[in-house]
């Protein structure tokens, strides 16, 4: 657990700067097999207007275009929330070999809350999954961001 706090400190990082510009503060990052960050991503579906803008969406698109191919294989997604379907069906999609995520997600999540997209032993790729890596942070992130919100 310990290899995945310093990917998921630069995940949380993603997370505070989508906070800032008013999207909803998740953050993500694209690990490669020797450990470099190869893709960043954070919320931008309030700055881009687009529905599909969410970190783990952002993050696996700038790794495949740094590899130069949509196979993902050997890398490692880390976000700071569990993934939405949206984002699970594009863990499975990527080939990632494995995701690391902080904070459960039990309105949406996708990856044990709700749904179980990526175990799902129908799906053709099946990545390992390591939950609750700084989930105390992630939570608190949100937790401050919905408070301001509702204010």
């Amino acid at each position: 657990m310990s290899r995945w706090l310093e990917p998921m400190r630069a995940a949380l990082a993603e997370a505070a700067a989508a906070g800032v510009s008013g999207d909803v503060p998740i953050g993500a990052v694209v690990v490669d097999a020797d450990g470099a960050i190869i893709g960043t991503g954070r919320n931008v579906r309030e700055q881009d207007a687009d529905p599909t803008g969410h970190a783990e969406v952002v993050a696996l698109r700038e790794a495949a275009r740094v590899r130069g191919e949509w196979r993902l294989t050997g890398c490692t997604l880390v976000v700071t929330l569990e993934p939405c379907t949206m984002c699970a069906g594009a863990v499975v999609l990527s080939r990632v070999d494995r995701l690391v995520f902080g904070a459960y997600d039990d309105k949406a999540g996708a990856v044990g809350s709700l749904w179980d997209v990526v175990r799902d032993r129908r799906l053709n790729h099946r990545p390992e999954v390591v939950s609750g890596v700084l989930a105390d942070e992630s939570a608190a992130l949100l937790d401050s961001f919905f408070a301001r919100h509702r204010s």
